[in-house]
């Protein structure tokens, strides 16, 4: 599994209006139902609301290719732009809990 930390970073709420437009317009709801797609979820950091975190996972870069390559970027694109955002990315590859299972209470 692939997963991405994508943050917008907007002013004057445009990441939150932008992440709620995502859900509304059915992009979000479009983007999870893409093949190899695992989670598509919008947060927002406590101590910073001009910025909105998205979670995405995806079975493999496989599936991140065909997703970049698919028309929702398209529409995505033009809402970044709509809300005039700019991003930071983390990419982490899931290897698994191995030896951090035991902090983790279930």
């Amino acid at each position: 599994m692939i997963t991405v930390h994508l943050f917008y970073h907007g002013a004057k709420g445009a990441a939150r209006a932008f992440a709620e437009e995502m859900e509304s317009s059915g992009i979000a709801d479009a983007i999870r139902a893409e093949e190899g797609n695992l989670r598509y979820r919008y947060f927002q950091p406590l101590d910073d609301p001009e910025t909105v975190l998205l979670i995405d996972s995806w079975r493999d870069q496989a599936a991140i290719d065909a997703h970049h390559a698919s028309p929702m970027m398209a529409k995505l694109s033009a809402l970044r732009e709509k809300y005039d955002l700019h991003m930071t990315v983390e990419r982490l590859v899931d290897e698994g809990t191995g030896t951090d299972e035991r902090f983790i209470r279930k």
